[in-house]
């Protein structure tokens, strides 16, 4: 029987093989199976949800890959407009931001089309359109492989930034079981903060849209520019943006700002440029082919796709060489947005 690859637990599919696979459907299987881990000596599991935002080694893990497919809601009243909602990590965001539209609660719904899952959303402080999870996260579970036990990590604790957290400061350490997170029963959205879904629903900002119809603009805003994960076509092989927006200084923000670049504010106070805008600036453009089976989304530049038998390898260097030419040509770096799972060369 052929052994498992990360390649077949990632939306890029590539990746090496895999030592003992375990599917965790059940919350409650959870505390044995990690203490039978522990047992072992292995130490922490490499832990994937859907494999949405990481680039795999060709190498592959020898370890033990634990995939969270645990799924389910429950909800707590906290007074009269706050709810609880609590989800196990292995729950699709998508599934929980159209579920929360329909229970008439507000919070998430700018999150609408992240591809991924609820455990994953606060490794990377997942956000976008002027919200992010820290602006509900309440507290999560997670187990904790120094303590050998389950922990109730307070949001304050997680240290959730730009595209960031304790958890990809800590790597290995933890393993997130659910996310407890503080929605508003309102039927209209929190205030819109963002420009682009402003002008997309066509109001002011600050405005207050419905829920649903917010939820609609943002998938539709997502899916004109290329920002939903496709199954199949020729954009399938993708792990999203491949680099975050770089921070900069307000003189660079005015000097990058008038040469015709995008810029913004971001959630964190910072001036932030277009990392999608620097990569044209050096010659991509949708679909332009970057290196043999390496390209540009046919919609988005910042989208960098695999086609056929290329290497994680490749694709790594592929990324590290973009950075490179934008860092030549402006004196700004540029950041990976993917995270890089299993054993990678020294």
């Amino acid at each position: 029987m052929p052994r498992r690859t990360l390649a077949s637990l990632t939306t890029l599919r590539l990746g090496g093989p895999t030592g003992d696979m375990l599917t965790i459907s059940d919350p409650s299987d959870w505390p044995d199976l990690a203490h039978t881990i522990s047992r072992h000596g292995q130490g922490a599991p490499l832990t994937l949800g859907h494999g949405s935002n990481v680039i795999a080694s060709d190498t592959g893990h020898p370890g033990t890959v634990a995939v969270i497919n645990t799924r389910g809601i429950t909800t707590k009243r906290v007074d009269d407009t706050t709810v609880a909602v609590t989800v196990n990590a292995g729950h699709p965001l998508t599934d929980l931001t159209a579920w929360a539209v329909t229970e008439h609660l507000a919070g998430i719904e700018c999150l609408a089309g992240i591809p991924g899952t609820i455990g994953a959303a606060p490794v990377q402080n997942a956000g976008a359109y002027g919200q992010q999870i820290s602006d509900t996260l309440h507290h999560l579970r997670a187990w904790d492989w120094h303590a050998g036990r389950t922990r109730t990590l307070p949001a304050q604790e997680c240290r959730l930034g730009h595209r960031h957290s304790r958890f990809r400061q800590e790597p290995g350490r933890w393993t997130i079981l659910s996310a407890t997170l503080h929605l508003t029963r309102t039927d209209t959205a929190a205030p819109i903060t963002c420009r682009r879904l402003a002008g997309e629903l066509g109001i002011p900002l600050g405005a207050r849209p419905p829920l649903a119809e917010t939820t609609a603009a943002v998938l539709a805003d997502r899916r004109r520019r290329g920002l939903l994960l496709d199954s199949d076509g020729p954009d399938a092989r993708q792990i999203g943006s491949a680099f975050l927006d770089p921070p900069v200084t307000p003189d660079q923000a005015a000097r990058w700002s008038a040469a015709g670049c995008p810029v913004h504010t971001g959630i964190d106070g910072r001036w932030r440029m277009s990392a999608g805008w620097l990569l044209e600036l050096i010659g991509c453009h949708p679909g332009h082919r970057i290196a043999d089976g390496i390209h540009c989304s046919q919609r988005r530049t910042l989208a960098i796709t695999a086609h056929g038998e290329i290497t994680a390898t490749a694709f790594a260097q592929v990324l590290a060489d973009l950075a490179a030419r934008v860092d030549a040509n402006t004196g700004i770096s540029l950041r990976p947005e993917p995270i890089s799972v299993g054993q990678w060369p020294a």
